[in-house]
């Protein structure tokens, strides 16, 4: 399965190659994408952004520009 994380870099943590990331996993590289830009949109001291490659099931979409939960767009 090849899905997508999001993650971010942030600013100060001591070590300028740490990367963090969510619980969020995305079907595509581009929705993972999306999602780490809108959070440095979000947060102050992030100053990069990327999508890794995941082993993890999807759990979330991109939906006209809004964060779905993939077991909520099931339920509809």
């Amino acid at each position: 399965m090849n899905t997508w994380k999001p993650e971010v870099q942030v600013a100060g943590n001591g070590n300028g190659e740490k990367w963090s990331q969510n619980g969020l996993v995305f079907a595509t590289r581009h929705e993972a994408l999306q999602s780490a830009r809108a959070l440095m949109d979000r947060w102050l001291l992030v100053v990069d952004c990327r999508a890794v490659p995941s082993d993890h099931p999807v759990n979330y979409s991109i939906v006209n520009n809004e964060l779905v939960s993939v077991e909520k767009k099931s339920e509809n």
